[in-house]
């Protein structure tokens, strides 16, 4: 059997332990009561968490603090046992493991902040994943403990075994973004349509409610609003929720499923926990059709005004 045949049979299992479902509501109220606790404050701190203001998620970034210092701590480790290091090798692989250690703290929080949005397997590879890391990080804590002790080999068999859950858990954390797409924006990809297309009556819009169309095979969500028609993708980046059953608050659509607000306008997200912003279309009138057309992101937004142009 090959490692590729070993790994896939333990994410399977893994994905099948339903007996990971009730401890994993359990955590998710948890870190929901948190935010809660957090008052006025909650919406502002989830957004920072989540990356909002950064464009896509932030835990991928954090993530790199702790693997790369702990990468180096065992390379350290391995020219301070051979005595190839010199005499500063232990103390830079301490300093490494303490980078490690508070890199990993912000990586936890970022992405348990993303982790409470995911659904049945993924909530499931997401708990194990959450455990490796956290097993590993008490075997960092307690071997940059014993090192200001001066157990240095004590310090580098912890630190070997938490090096290892770290390569576990970044198997994990690969098959939650590429599997799973969690983090991944789930926005409908492409440019279509490249041309003007006509996709709904403008007598048929409603003022103020999102309706659902398809323009060469891509949902896209029509807002009339202010005597204005506004196109955008009807998917949302964060988890594929559909859009046209979300609503306008404030001229920002919201997203039924996790609430992410997104600027009917531009399509920037004004509020997480999606971080990339929706596709955006430019849209005509045409004898009392509305078209729409893929509008690159370079470009400065467009609508039609329905009245002057329904007149035509």
């Amino acid at each position: 059997m090959s490692v590729r045949d070993l790994l896939e049979r333990a994410v399977d299992r893994v994905e099948a332990w339903q007996v990971l479902d009730a401890p994993g509501y359990q955590v998710e109220h948890g870190v929901s009561l948190t935010f809660l606790l957090a008052g006025r404050y909650a919406r502002p701190l989830q957004d920072l968490l989540h990356g909002v203001w950064l464009g896509h998620p932030l835990h991928p970034v954090l993530v790199a603090v702790p693997i790369g210092s702990w990468s180096a701590a065992a390379l350290l480790d391995g020219l301070d046992a051979t005595g190839r290091g010199g005499p500063g090798a232990g103390q830079a692989a301490r300093a490494v493991v303490g980078l490690g250690i508070a890199g990993a703290v912000g990586s936890a929080a970022t992405g348990m902040t993303d982790w409470q949005h995911a659904h049945d397997e993924a909530r499931r590879v997401g708990m194990v994943h959450g455990a490796l890391n956290s097993a590993a990080l008490a075997l960092y804590t307690w071997s940059f403990a014993d090192r200001g002790r001066g157990r240095a080999a004590r310090a580098r068999v912890t630190a070997a075994a938490g090096y290892a859950l770290v390569l576990a858990s970044g198997y994990l954390g690969g098959v939650l973004s590429y599997r799973h797409r969690l983090g991944v924006d789930h926005s409908a990809a492409g440019r279509s349509p490249r041309v003007f297309t006509p996709v709904a009556r403008l007598a048929d819009l409603p003022d103020r409610e999102p309706v659902e169309v398809t323009a060469d095979g891509v949902p896209v969500v029509l807002v009339r609003t202010d005597e204005e028609v506004r196109a955008l993708g009807g998917r949302c980046p964060h988890l594929g929720g559909p859009l046209a059953e979300g609503w306008l608050h404030r001229d920002e659509l919201v997203c039924p499923w996790h609430g992410s607000r997104f600027d009917v306008g531009t399509g920037e997200p004004a509020q997480g926990p999606a971080t990339a912003p929706l596709p955006c279309y430019d849209t005509r009138v045409r004898d009392g059709a509305v078209e729409v057309r893929r509008r690159a992101r370079r470009r400065p937004p467009t609508a039609i005004t329905t009245g002057a142009e329904a007149a035509r």
